[in-house]
């Protein structure tokens, strides 16, 4: 047995079939990506190599710079508003004392749903004639508002949908991270005449620190891949209103056939959100330590 060990040829059997399936399903696609992102490639005919002309009509492009924009506001709005409800339900929900366990499912339900489901759930709710939002509003005298077709409007009802399909997956591993905090720590803090919003202030967040940085980190990148609810819900209108870079992309590859420009901006998406992380773990995700109990 000892012997078989030893010999390198065992660990070669084990880790090149490995690494072939991981060359075969991730390093060649996305270097053949990279090529055809600067090719002029429709799907059909001869790929012709056009340098950086799609990454130069791509950020010269109204619509492009526009689904940037709703990118960044995806972003904003998951990191200034989204973590701290999330942050906020977390700590109500471990302050439980019954159910507990009911609370944390009925949370984390909208995350296994599909988002087609939940795009076409919300769109009953928010039909402008017969949609429960209108009809609450109705009561209070508010006209009917046209929330996916109004271009003041259905950015903050996509954020909203996304937000309520999210939020759970996010609650579920802070509140982890809370309900591992030893209790006695809660205790002394009570005991010494701490209150409920003082042990939540100066003792779980400090201690979730980890935790909250590694949901930020994935709130952004979720943010600028996000596609599939948009697509569902408004297409990107009105407008292109609610345009985003992936929903761009889909757009000019599968209904234009561009599938080189569609490339070249699906590079460009990945060179974003590489970028973006990397300042985040270099700013405020370096100084995130682990903390021992």
């Amino acid at each position: 047995m000892k012997h078989t060990l030893r010999n390198p040829g065992i660990y070669l059997l084990f880790i090149v079939p490995t690494l072939l399936l991981y060359f075969l399903f991730f390093i060649y696609p996305m270097l053949t990506s990279v090529y055809y992102g600067f090719t002029d490639w429709n799907g059909l005919d001869e790929k012709n190599f056009v340098g950086f002309d799609n990454f130069v009509t791509a950020f010269t492009d109204e619509v492009f710079r526009k689904s940037i924009l709703n990118n960044i506001i995806f972003i904003v709005f998951s990191v200034f508003i989204q973590v701290p409800l999330i942050i906020l339900f977390s700590i109500l929900i471990s302050n439980v004392k019954r159910l507990q366990g009911l609370y944390k499912t009925t949370v984390f339900m909208p995350s296994i749903l599909s988002t087609s489901v939940i795009g076409i759930l919300w769109g009953f709710l928010y039909e402008p004639e017969d949609g429960i939002i209108n009809g609450f509003l109705g009561l209070f005298g508010a006209p009917d508002i046209y929330w996916l077709a109004e271009e003041g409007w259905a950015m903050l009802a996509i954020l909203i949908t996304n937000a309520w399909q999210w939020m759970g997956f996010f609650i579920v591993l802070i509140l982890a991270a809370i309900l591992s905090i030893p209790k006695d720590m809660n205790e002394a803090a009570e005991i010494d005449g701490a209150t409920g919003m003082q042990r939540a202030w100066y003792l779980t967040l400090p201690l979730i620190r980890p935790i909250i940085s590694v949901v930020v980190m994935l709130s952004i990148a979720g943010a600028m891949k996000v596609v599939d609810i948009v697509l569902v819900m408004t297409d990107g209108g009105p407008v292109n209103n609610t345009e985003v870079m992936a929903s761009f992309m889909v757009h000019e590859s599968l209904a234009s056939g561009k599938y080189g420009y569609g490339t070249a901006i699906s590079i460009i998406i990945f060179a974003f959100a590489l970028i973006l992380t990397a300042l985040y773990q270099l700013t405020f995700g370096r100084n995130q330590e682990r903390i021992e109990y």
